[in-house]
């Protein structure tokens, strides 16, 4: 039976109706739609439609009836033949591996969209799709009015060497200031449903043994032993135990009000509504403190509490510590333990933090980011994400400001 395959594709400012007037006409000939797609780019339309005609001698006054409408329209539209052997090519290149790579940053310039797009070409990744996920940066941002800008590129093919242009990615975010990430376009992308986040530097701002070590008069001693634990130079139990030594005595009425003064982490609040409102399970997995973890529990509803808990005598704190130390190892041990309580498969889950004791976490995770980490926790960790808060995970996620301003 013979056949054309014919691509039409329409350019011109956008209106209603377009794409309905368009297929009806396809409608009237009886054609079958084998491939649609459409844009709109600053109220200007892009649409194409790629159809097939079994009726070839009525083609003649098919498209002279497209060419009409378009033209009552006000539209451009051209017409493209298609042979059997591209389509079928084309078909074929569907079913190759599907990527999803994330830039993310206050602003991205025209430098840094090429930089990532030439990363993806030099490997044969051919560019399906461009979506801005962001509303647009407004001219002049005030400091209520933080621009934000994040474009998703969905790329397909096959890739002989993940890692290295991961690697490249990292350069780039790391010499022009903005973030990429790179992920597997599979459902469980689709489908995350834990996250399993860090507390002190990524859930919250400060360290809270840090604030301890102030009013206890220790806190330069203590701060030069936490600095060494996150960049990963010395044992985090052996840091644990040095630093909960040197606040023996300190009273324990300032963990209340340690707790009540620490400040949230940027984005913090807006992440945890929107994923629990999404029907996410939430896990605070720290090497802080459950004094600090508790009113954050009750706050935002978090599922899961797991952090260390410091003895108290007398009223004042002994110097030790109660139970086992929560260190890396026993974060991993809690995110496999919590995914299997709630019969979630690992890839599925979420691990977010900042130090070194997060990696065992960050590598089990099917989505393991970096917050706001030290180069060497970035360069271990699958994700990184260091321009914006917290939030800029959703992005992450796929999802665009106009679905999270509906939430």
């Amino acid at each position: 039976m013979s056949h054309e395959i014919i691509l039409i594709s329409i350019s011109g400012e956008d209106r209603p109706g377009v794409t309905a007037s368009i297929t009806q006409v396809l409608g009237k000939f009886n054609t079958t739609i084998l491939d649609i797609g459409q844009a709109n780019l600053h109220h200007q339309l892009s649409l194409g439609i790629m159809f097939r005609n079994d009726e070839p001698e009525r083609t003649g006054d098919l498209l002279k009836e497209i060419l009409f409408r378009t033209s009552e329209l006000g539209v451009y539209v051209r017409f493209s033949p298609i042979s059997d052997d591209d389509y079928n090519a084309w078909v074929g290149r569907q079913g190759k591996s599907r990527y999803v790579v994330t830039v993310l940053g206050h602003t991205l310039s025209a430098k840094q969209i090429a930089l990532v797009t030439e990363a993806v070409s030099e490997r044969g990744l051919n560019i399906d799709s461009i979506k801005r996920l962001t509303g647009r940066p407004p001219l002049n941002p005030t400091e209520d009015n933080q621009s934000r800008s994040c474009v998703e590129f969905s790329v397909r093919g096959d890739i002989n060497n993940k890692e290295e242009l991961s690697a490249q990615f990292m350069n780039i975010s790391a010499s022009e200031g903005i973030d990429i990430s790179f992920q597997k376009d599979d459902m469980y992308r689709r489908q995350r449903r834990l996250i399993c986040l860090d507390m002190d530097s990524t859930l919250t701002k400060s360290e809270c043994i840090d604030e301890l070590a102030e009013k206890a008069g220790v806190g330069e001693e203590v701060k030069k032993i936490t600095a060494m634990a996150m960049r990963g130079e010395i044992d985090f139990k052996e840091s644990f135990t040095r630093r909960v030594a040197l606040l023996k005595g300190l009273s324990a009425e300032v963990l209340e009000e340690v707790a009540k003064n620490t400040p949230l982490q940027d984005g913090a609040e807006r992440l945890l509504r929107v994923l629990k409102k999404c029907g996410f399970k939430i896990a605070v997995l720290s090497g802080g403190f459950t004094f600090a973890g508790k009113p954050l529990q009750e706050r935002f509803g978090i599922d899961y509490l797991f952090a260390n808990e410091l003895e108290i005598k007398d009223g004042k704190l002994t110097g030790n510590y109660v139970g086992d130390i929560v260190d890396g190892k026993r974060k991993a041990e809690l995110l496999r333990l919590i995914a299997q309580m709630e019969h979630i498969d690992l890839e599925q889950v979420i691990a977010v933090g900042d130090g070194a004791n997060d990696l065992p976490m960050l590598g089990l995770a099917g989505l393991g980011i970096a917050f706001h980490a030290k180069p060497k926790v970035k360069a271990t960790a699958k994700q990184s994400l260091s321009t914006l808060g917290l939030d800029g995970i959703l992005y992450f996620l796929g999802f665009r400001d106009i679905h999270l301003e509906s939430l």
